[in-house]
């Protein structure tokens, strides 16, 4: 009888199993002992290499040891006196007695956590060498692979997960020295230490022989390499914890070992330790939080699956199929709560300290974290517990930090089924997110906007009207990225405005409303005057509204009593904000005060800044002179609207002749807009167009030219007609306004065209001549004179220039231009500030063009130089002192005319104007340098004013004479000090003269070789200075003045201090050491130089060979350094800039022997300070932090005589050194919630954001000096 299949299988595997026994039983006879151990370990190993190439990774044998716990007896094995704890998962033959139903095979022991102690560590001897030798060569290629980022990185974890899987302790080993070489240091863990030290031992002695020397490190250090390192060490965590997501990550060991080794380090007092250890733990966190979610994924549909199955009746319900689903539910079930388990240890064991580490990146990695921990894994994360991290940190003072975690809240806010579970959180922080678009950091305040615009879109409750207006003004914004992203904000809201208007509207009414409601907004905003900032703020959301011409040209053109048309003061607005929008599209840059240096335009870029020129000319062309004719009248509109020709691509006119006709229009308006008005705005803008239009480059220039010399002409003619009777006082009122009106218009036209056939300096210059003489001076005639005079000089000086002119012209114009000079030097002493501010900005102006400079490349043009006579230089002077360098509060401010911010404002910039123009004749060397003493004297009284001009003159003077440039400095503080009474050397004024000096001190630089020379004069000058008119046996008169020298002191090297102190030994008699201004210069000279030399010694300290010493001789050296700094700072006023120390603790592992830090100052001055974390019993609430933004107004300018003191200098030193932050040393215990985070005055970030500005620009300073 045939035996069956399944019987013939059963009596196979007996027999196969019987076979083995023998053979297993013979190799114990022949070599016991050793050949046990070498059997099993074999086996293991062809077991695990099988299973390993399955699917499963180990699912098999993991089902097993949750279920089952076999014992030694079962599987037939002898226990051994000690236990291999470094073999893998060891699978064996069933026992002969082993029937045809019996289980698989199953591990021969259950995998234990591991222990702190010595107990987990313990290997075989031969596991031990058989890892031993190839070691550092596997951890040395995993750390190339991982930081080149060459090699693939599934292939260096799948290469180091096979040799785990042979040798799971030596693998283990070789991921923790992986670790520790990630860390940048050099010691290795070898087995002995492996197995016989716990995790804070092994710790301990890698601190001891880390290398200290440097403060770099590999997660720290810069270059492209390093941040491949970085990209490739988290990549390297997140393909481990995938790879092991169906097996080693349940296998009790291997991410419990890591996770014990990386929560010992990041408790580390070194910062390399903990830096990298904390990015390690928080992406490890993160994958595991992700395969958590494919777990609940899992559990979920099986779930599903398992309560369908139950829902069948009795005979149609499978018992297998239940069975087996209940236990893949028990299976996932346990998964998940292991993964929780492991994710609340690291939680708990290392975000929780380090979120509030002292190292900002340290604080960055944390939160940027949690981040992805809300969005990814909302079932275990997002709550109000984990939430609160982000709340808190939103106080950081750190702007990188809070740039996490801004960026963190996007990616939650953007999920729109996680709104829902956000309420909370946003009512309760949104007011700190709405401070935040004022933060002191852009980049912060961008992201914080942004933010905000996703709170807007995706809650119901959104922002209130009062909170949007507190983003409104940041359109107007100087940051461009700032101003773009509020300006997507606005878009936002006046879409959802016009949506609630006219949902079902066409495309032009939606125009049509939209672009009301942005001139709604541009009028209430009462920044009329910043349009074009505006507009480009909408640029990149709104640029197709703002390029639709026809929808703005059609609304102009109607009338106000139609459907659409619009009122004065909205024309006035789209008006503005239309040409604004002209001008950026044709131009392709944003204005003055937003641009992020020079941008080179791509192609693309040219090709549609060309297509939109092409566009706006082809469109304004057949529009503008209709436009000009209906706004002629108005000021505002029709000087707005003049602009708009300034943009064409003018050569359109000539590509065909019916475009011709527009062009005569256009000349014809432009004409008779000169005719109607006499502001200087308009005229202005009627010169450009005229200009532009009369250029050579086109053909149809010369129709221009003779439009615009017909209405020279009649101008000419106007003012020649009323000449005589102004030079004899006989002209009526008419006659006068008449003359002047066309005096004015001929000025405007002179600016930007030749009028020098016109020959209008001989008549201009007799009135200006007859005016000075009878003191009968109007302003309406002197002003657009003097401007008509000097244009024509300028404009002869031109010509003269592009040819060779003849000995009688040179002559007459040298003649013309010291006639001027003389005529402009009479008016500055006029009481009318129109006449006299016109008068010394030609002169500035004039003596610049016709100064030395301006003809070294034409010496024919030599007998052209006009050189400024003593007489002018003193009036020049007197000038300033009388009406720059004046107080807001004196008589110029004082009138209610002239009392409102605007008035102060432009006379501000009016004086800054005319201080640059008398700087620029010091830089160009019209005036000497000797006379930069006039504007010197001021650096300190009209820093806030004044400040950036001056220092930049300094700047300049250093180039052309450093030498001179010092003793210029020494001959401002001579003069102010020889301005004082004796009995004020005492008082305030004196304390004014060194506060002076000091800044003046500072403007030298850091370079002390490159100053060495102009140092050492200056206080050469001093000397001679201070010991002159000595007479014998008595102090000099001068003597207080080396005090004021000694506040240069301290930029000297130690060769010029001997040299300087031997020539006061030789200048001072023998009662000299008796005076206290000597004693104090002497001094000043003494300690500065035995206090270097002591920095000096301290730098050349060798470094240290042994941990221990090493510590006590940082200590040492700090305090050495600090002595020496301090000395150096207390006269410098100069922070040094050291380097982060890598020994920067957290925790304080042992309290009683170093007190916990409690100088609350020392926190607030350290700028990587922790943010504070006060307790309380609720888990999860905000303190409220208002926001106060100040209104920058012009106040008059304070003398600050406070310099920063030695004590802060020594403060700001030690801040730097090795501190210690005490924390809560017991792990286990539940952490205290926190409740109302108060930051204190020094943590606020805010800044009030500003209006575009030039007046401190770099970029300004450029236009003024060059």
């Amino acid at each position: 009888m045939p035996m069956p299949s399944h019987a013939t299988a059963t009596v196979k595997v007996v027999f196969v199993a019987i076979v083995l026994s023998d053979l297993s039983n013979i190799k114990k006879t022949v070599l016991p002992g050793k050949m046990d151990v070498q059997h099993s370990d074999e086996s293991s190993c062809d077991s695990l290499e099988d299973i390993s190439d399955s699917d499963s990774d180990f699912e098999v044998q993991l089902k097993s040891m949750k279920r089952r716990k076999p014992t030694t007896a079962l599987l037939g094995l002898q226990s051994s006196k000690r236990p291999k704890r470094n073999a893998a998962h060891a699978i064996v033959s069933p026992s002969p007695s082993t029937t045809a139903t019996s289980t698989p095979p199953a591990c021969s022991t259950q995998p234990s956590p591991p222990v702190l102690g010595k107990s987990s560590r313990r290997a075989s001897p031969r596991s031990g060498r058989k890892r031993g030798v190839n070691q550092s060569t596997s951890v040395g290629d995993m750390y190339e692979a991982v930081k080149s980022g060459k090699s693939a990185m599934v292939a260096v974890v799948d290469e180091w997960l096979d040799s785990y899987k042979q040798d799971r302790e030596a693998g283990i080993l070789e991921l923790i020295n992986f670790v520790i070489q990630c860390c940048g240091c050099k010691g290795v863990v070898s087995r002995e230490m492996f197995d016989s030290m716990q995790n804070a031992e092994i710790i301990s002695t890698l601190t001891k022989e880390f290398n200290e020397d440097s403060s770099s490190y590999p997660l720290c250090s810069p270059g492209p390499q390093w941040r491949k390192f970085r990209a490739g060490l988290c990549e390297f965590v997140h393909v481990l914890v995938h790879s092991c997501q169906n097996s080693l990550l349940y296998d009790e060991y291997l991410f419990p070992s890591l996770l014990a080794l990386l929560t010992g380090l990041s408790d580390s007092q070194v910062r390399a330790f903990r830096h990298t250890s904390s990015l390690i733990a928080m992406k490890l966190m993160t994958a595991i939080a992700q395969v958590a979610v494919v777990v609940f994924a899992q559990l979920k549909t099986t779930q599903r699956r398992y309560d369908v199955e139950k829902s069948k009746s009795a005979e149609l319900r499978a018992s297998e199929r239940v069975e087996e689903l209940q236990a893949t539910i028990s299976e996932l079930q346990e998964r998940q709560e292991e993964l929780v388990s492991v994710m609340n240890a690291t939680f708990r064991g290392v975000f929780v300290h380090r979120y509030r580490d002292r190292v900002a990146e340290i604080r960055a990695v944390c939160i940027e974290e949690l981040g992805m921990w809300l969005r990814e894994n909302p079932v275990n994360f997002l709550n109000d517990g984990y939430l609160k991290y982000l709340g808190w940190t939103l106080h950081d003072k750190q702007a990188s930090v809070r740039l996490k975690c801004v960026r963190a809240l996007q990616g939650l806010y953007k999920e729109e089924d996680l709104i829902g579970r956000l309420e909370l959180f946003t009512s309760r922080f949104k007011e700190r997110m709405l401070g935040m678009v004022l933060d002191k950091d852009p980049e912060v305040s961008v992201e914080a906007v942004q933010l905000l615009l996703l709170i807007q879109q995706r809650t119901e409750e959104g922002l209130t009207e009062e909170e949007c207006c507190q983003l409104y003004p940041l359109v107007f914004a100087s940051h461009r990225g700032l101003a773009s992203a509020a300006g997507a904000f606005l878009y936002h809201k006046l879409c959802s405005a016009m949506g609630r208007r006219s949902p079902e509207e066409d495309l032009g009414g939606s125009r049509v409303a939209f672009l009301n409601l942005l001139v709604s907004f541009f009028i209430q905003s009462e920044f009329q005057e910043h349009g074009a900032y505006l507009v480009d703020s909408l640029w990149g959301v709104a640029g197709s509204e703002l390029r639709d011409w026809e929808t703005m040209t059609s609304l102009l053109l109607q009338e106000a009593g139609q459907e659409r048309g619009l009122v004065d003061e909205e024309e006035v607005a789209l008006i503005e904000l239309m040409m604004c929008a002209v001008r950026q599209a044709a131009e392709g840059h944003p204005p003055v005060g937003r641009a992020q240096g020079k941008k080179i335009l791509s192609m693309k870029d040219k090709k549609a800044q060309a297509q939109d020129k092409r566009r706006i000319t082809t469109h304004f062309i057949t529009l503008l002179p209709q436009l000009l004719a209906k706004y002629s009248a108005d000021v505002e509109k029709v000087t707005r609207l003049l602009k708009a020709p300034l943009h064409f691509d003018l050569e359109t006119y000539s590509s065909t002749g019916r475009l011709e006709k527009y062009l005569d229009l256009l000349l014809a308006q432009v004409c008779g807009i000169v005719e109607k008005h006499t502001e200087a705005d308009v005229l202005e803008a009627c010169a450009r167009v005229a200009c532009a239009l009369c250029s050579d480059r086109y053909t149809f220039s010369s129709r221009a030219d003779l439009a615009v010399s017909q209405l020279v002409d009649s101008l000419a003619d106007c003012f020649s007609s009323h000449f005589n009777e102004l030079l004899q006082g006989t002209a009526d009122e008419d006659e006068v306004y008449r003359a002047a009106t066309a005096l004015k218009k001929l000025s405007a036209f002179s600016r930007a065209k030749d009028l020098t056939a016109w020959k209008l300096f001989e008549p201009c210059f007799q009135l200006l001549k007859s005016g000075v003489e009878s003191r009968d001076i109007d302003k309406e005639l002197m002003v657009p004179a003097l401007n008509c005079a000097a244009f024509h000089t300028l404009w002869e000086k031109v010509q003269a220039s592009n040819s060779t002119p003849t000995e009688a012209e040179v002559k007459r114009l040298k003649k013309e231009v010291r006639s001027f000079c003389i005529m402009c030097q009479s008016c500055l002493s006029a009481g009318q500030p129109e006449i006299r501010d016109q008068a010394f900005e030609l002169l500035c102006d004039l003596l610049q063009v016709f100064g030395m400079s301006s003809v070294r490349s034409q010496p024919a043009l030599q007998a052209l130089v006009h050189l400024p006579s003593d007489s002018l230089r003193s009036d020049m002077a007197a000038f300033l002192l009388d009406y720059v360098f004046v107080d807001p509060d004196d008589k110029q401010l004082s009138d209610e005319d002239e009392a409102e911010e605007e008035s102060k404002i432009a006379t501000l910039q009016q004086r800054r104007n005319q201080l640059a123009g008398y700087c620029k004749l010091v830089i160009y060397e019209v005036l000497d340098l000797s006379s930069a003493t006039d504007v010197f004297k001021y650096y300190s009284k009209f820093y806030k004013d004044y400040g950036d001009i001056i220092k930049e003159t300094l700047s300049r003077t250093k180039i052309i004479s450093p030498v001179q440039s010092a003793k210029t400095v020494c001959l401002t503080l001579k003069q102010l000090f020889s301005g004082l009474a004796p009995e004020d050397w005492e008082g305030e004024e004196f304390g004014k003269i060194r506060e002076l000096a000091k800044k003046l001190a500072m403007n030298f630089g850091i370079d002390l070789h490159r100053i060495r020379k102009p140092l050492v004069s200056l206080h050469m000058d001093g000397i001679q200075f201070a010991f002159r008119d000595a007479a014998e046996g008595e102090q000099p008169p001068n003597l207080l003045f080396l005090e004021i020298l000694s506040e240069f002191s301290f930029k000297l090297i130690h060769q010029d201090r001997a040299q300087l102190l031997a020539v006061l030994r030789a200048e001072c008699p023998s009662v000299a050491p008796s005076w206290p201004s000597l004693r104090m210069y002497q001094r000043s000279l003494n300690s500065s130089s035995s206090k270097l030399r002591e920095v000096e010694r301290s730098a050349t300290l060798s470094p240290h060979s042994t941990p221990v010493a090493k510590r006590r001789k940082t200590t040492s050296q700090g305090s050495v350094f600090k002595a020496g700094q301090k000395a150096c700072l207390e006269s410098s006023n100069i922070h040094s800039n050291l380097a982060t120390p890598i020994l920067t603790s957290t925790v304080e592992k042992h309290p009683s022997k170093q007190p916990p830090i409690t100088n609350t100052s020392l926190a607030v001055r350290d700028n990587s300070s922790i943010i504070g974390e006060p307790t309380s019993d609720e888990d999860f609430s905000e303190g409220s932090l208002l926001r106060r933004v100040e209104t920058t107004r012009r106040t008059k300018p304070v003398v600050v005589h406070t310099s920063p003191s030695s004590e802060d200098c020594d403060l700001d030193s030690h801040v730097t050194m090795l501190s210690l932050i005490e924390e809560d040393d017991n792990e286990d215990a539940v952490e205290e919630e926190i409740e109302d985070f108060e930051s204190n005055s020094n943590s606020d970030v805010d800044a009030a954001f500003t209006l575009p500005s030039t007046r401190r620009s770099t970029s300004y300073l450029e236009d003024l000096f060059q």
